[in-house]
């Protein structure tokens, strides 16, 4: 899967909260096999379908530069006022105006591939970027017969050959509150 993608742009985008080894390991996964030129980790006020963040989004920003501050291709952003939402799809037409000439593509867990058809404007977001779906623990390499995946061509969903990333910004959270609360 060694394709030359220096006009594409990866999109990781979500609450960060917090970020872990896990989002840098799915970051430099697709920075190798996917050749982006570079990725945007979009860190937003608050998931929709989660409750309110742990960690503030200034916490979450400052920590989610660190965590990413050696690695040139990945870019920290907040878009949420820019685009006065955070919705994915308010976020992937901001930055395909900015990157007319790019190809964008979209980085997620299978767990969210599951739930992506209540997602707003999936069909255009799915029209807009291509999917490149990592496995997540319970959620199996490939969500067969899922509303999104029957919707899309084959080609359009790109699943990424990797072993379970063994964390979890839940995890952490729930240990953060058993240890220092």
């Amino acid at each position: 899967m060694l394709i030359s993608r220096k006009k594409s742009i990866g999109i990781f985008g979500g609450s960060f909260d917090p970020p872990h080894k896990g989002h840098i390991k799915i970051s430099k996964i697709c920075l190798k096999k996917m050749k982006f030129e570079k990725i945007y980790w979009v860190v937003t006020k608050k998931n929709p379908f989660k409750k309110k963040p742990t960690f503030s989004l200034n916490e979450r920003m400052v920590k989610s530069r660190k965590a990413v501050k050696k690695i040139k291709k990945i870019k920290v952003l907040f878009l949420d006022d820019r685009v006065k939402s955070s919705r994915t799809i308010n976020i992937v037409n901001y930055l395909k105006k900015k990157n007319k000439k790019k190809k964008l593509y979209l980085i997620l867990g299978s767990d969210n591939l599951i739930s992506f058809h209540k997602w707003t404007s999936w069909r255009k977001i799915v029209k807009l970027t291509k999917l490149v779906v990592f496995s997540r623990k319970g959620y199996g390499k490939k969500n067969e017969g899922s509303t999104v995946e029957n919707f899309l061509k084959k080609e359009n969903i790109i699943y990424m050959n990797n072993k379970f990333i063994n964390v979890s910004s839940s995890n952490i959270r729930r240990n953060y509150h058993k240890k220092y609360l």
